[in-house]
């Protein structure tokens, strides 16, 4: 519980109104007309409109003091975070030279205001099939790399008898070809029987070094392998090299599935007589972020704790050779980033980056109790000339754009014919208000920068990244054992679109948070960083609708409330995230659902577990659905049907 923070003041409008009219008999007995109408009592509002708003200002102090003390005890707001995606470059033609896409490029939307640069540099070369080998399960069958190289014969992709789950045709690689994009031209000799060529039970794999993991189909031209034409493929950005037939090369494959009942499988399998391959183009991660070039901050008047503004804000993270210049004459003074100025001497060249204001500061001088004054911090020469040669602007949840909203290539790359980011961008998050530092700075200052209680490890867990909207510690369930903190991530996207996916840490998140609690913990503590169990569910509803409200409409109305009330983040009675542990009623939906515009009644709900990695229900209907004490809920299908 917070201490109240009384008003210096508490006298309204209306009090200093009623306070100036008792004190009119015993000032003016003349003034008997005390109406509203009358201009004495008219000024008389008008001076205690006035000295509300002065007083309003003065209980402000306590508030201001609050937020100096947050600053004094280094509670700084959070900076913005970027937004990342991955960005699909497409090439016009197969070049026989390799293709760079230099590190850095920038790719903007239509529109042009959101603007995300590639992280690394993207080589596109074309690629040398040099291997080929079908299996059954981890068996390999047959070395097939001659049928396909000197059509002596067709290949039988799948080579049980029959056709059994787990087959694969292999194709060897001499590079990795992670992070680009695909092109297998197939010539198929024979059909394979039995399957639904919308739906085929296939799935293109590649070693990542530790399991083999899903490509992206971008293109399916062969029905499933059943006719002539092209996969495109989105190569994962992980590829490397397996050991498989006595031969380590990078392993692309196509296994088959296991059939279902919407899925049958194939009965005789396809055969294919020629496999081409090419690169038609690559996939590099970006982040929403421009790059500002030589930029004079303003001229040095040789004071203490110079501060300059920025063009650009909010900054990101400096990189390697992010810094400030001092031009002096023909000097060039390079300022090193530093936390704070407190170990910096008079002669220490360096400054201090106010991300989220898109500033930089240089050291002041201090004074002490002993008379004598330091300077903490080289000062800039008196007229020299204050640069920054580079640095990042961008961050903040305008960068989460829609999947293929990245379009339009800012700056030309020889043989690239577009670009497109085929998932959306994910992660990004405004800098911290003022209203949340207030909040956090208790808590901040309480952890005391360790992390000693589970409370702790949750604060400082908080802390790590603006990315992060929830956490929760787990205590050793045995003594020496691991302390696990689970994390949340954030996200801006409507709870309707979000799938067990979203809730995924990313490496950036992942690490800030490990960092963060690596060097807070005590001494012999080991910290495991992971995610919650996300249980589905899957809510089936029949309502009646309010007279003349349309049931679609209705529909929208009820599947967006139940994803909003389930929600990780927003969920929940209080708005804050469903809490942890806590079980889910069918009596819970009903009410929830009774307050949903256009709905006039409940007539039966009841609620499924729901596997949300295959999106299928698990188990009958029930009016309650049971969560382990650290787990939380995420909705899968939700079915309304409207009376």
């Amino acid at each position: 519980m917070s201490l109240p923070i009384p008003d210096l003041d508490d006298r309204r409008f209306q009090d200093l109104v009623d306070e100036a009219k008792r004190m009119i008999p015993q000032l003016t007995p003349e003034w008997t007309n005390h109406n509203v109408a009358d201009p004495g009592v008219a000024l008389i509002e008008l001076f205690a409109w006035m000295s509300e708003q002065v007083i309003f200002r003065l209980n402000q102090v306590p508030e201001r003091l609050y937020v100096q003390f947050l600053d004094m005890m280094g509670v700084a707001p959070f900076p913005a975070s970027s937004a990342r995606v991955p960005l699909t470059f497409l090439l016009s033609g197969v070049p026989t030279e390799p293709v760079i896409v230099p590190h850095g490029t920038e790719v903007a939307t239509a529109d042009g205001t959101v603007v995300f640069a590639t992280l690394d540099e993207l080589r596109i070369i074309q690629p040398e099939l040099v291997g080929a080998v079908t299996s059954a399960g981890d068996t390999v069958v047959a070395d097939v790399l001659g049928e396909l190289r000197y059509d002596r014969d067709a290949v039988t992709c799948f080579p049980s008898d029959p056709v059994a789950a787990g087959d694969a045709f292999n194709l060897g690689f001499a590079e990795s070809l992670a992070g680009q994009v695909v092109d297998l031209t197939l010539t198929v000799a024979g059909r394979g029987v039995g399957v639904d060529p919308s739906r085929v039970p296939i799935v293109w794999e590649v070693w990542s070094g530790d399991a083999w993991i899903a490509c992206t189909v971008l293109r399916d031209d062969t029905g499933g392998l059943n006719r002539d034409g092209t996969v495109r493929l989105d190569v994962p950005a992980a590829h490397e090299a397996l050991v498989l037939s006595g031969q380590r090369l990078h392993w692309l494959r196509v296994r088959l599935l296991p059939a279902s009942d919407d899925q049958p499988t194939f009965r005789s399998s396809p055969v294919v007589a020629d496999v081409t391959v090419s690169v038609g183009g690559g996939t590099v991660l970006a982040e929403h972020s421009r790059t500002v070039t030589a930029e004079t901050l303003g001229v040095s008047d040789g004071t203490p704790g110079q501060r300059f503004p920025l063009a650009h804000a909010p900054v990101l993270p400096r990189e390697h050779g992010e810094h400030v210049v001092v031009l002096d004459g023909e000097r060039q003074l390079v300022f090193g980033e530093v936390e704070g100025f407190s170990a910096s001497g008079p002669l220490d060249q360096h400054v201090v980056w106010d991300p989220s204001a898109g500033a930089v500061e240089f050291g002041p001088a201090i004074r002490y109790p002993d008379g004598t004054t330091v300077q903490h911090g080289a000062v800039p020469p008196y007229g020299a000339r204050v640069t920054v040669p580079r640095y990042r602007a961008g961050g903040g949840t305008d960068g989460n754009v829609g999947a293929g909203s990245l379009t339009s290539l800012r700056v030309a790359v020889p043989f690239v014919d577009s670009v497109i980011n085929l998932t959306p961008a994910r992660g990004g998050v405004d800098p911290e208000t003022l209203d949340e530092v207030k909040r956090r700075g208790p808590r901040t200052v309480r952890a005391g920068q360790r992390a000693v209680t589970a409370s702790d490890y949750e604060q400082l867990a908080l802390e790590a990244s603006p990315a992060v909207a929830r956490t929760r510690c787990v205590p050793p369930s045995e003594p020496f054992g691991p302390v696990r903190v689970l994390v949340v991530p954030g996200s801006t996207a409507d709870p309707a679109e979000l799938t067990i996916d979203d809730f995924a840490l990313s490496e950036q998140v992942f690490t800030a948070v490990r960092d963060r609690l690596e060097e807070a913990r005590t001494l012999g503590a080991t910290v495991e960083v992971t995610t919650p169990y996300y249980q589905g569910v899957s809510p089936v509803v029949r309502v009646r609708g309010a007279v003349g409200r349309s049931p679609v409409a209705v529909k929208e109305h009820v599947t967006a409330a139940i994803h909003r009330y389930l929600s990780p983040v927003t969920g929940g009675p209080r708005g804050d995230g469903w809490p942890f542990g806590a079980d889910l009623t069918a009596a819970a939906l009903v009410s929830l659902l009774g307050d949903v515009e256009g709905v006039a009644a409940v007539d039966d709900l009841a609620l499924f577990e729901l596997d949300l990695r295959n999106d299928r229900r698990v188990g009958d209907a029930s009016e309650i659905v049971h969560l382990d004490a650290h787990a939380l809920f995420l909705a899968g299908r939700v079915q309304v049907v409207v009376r």
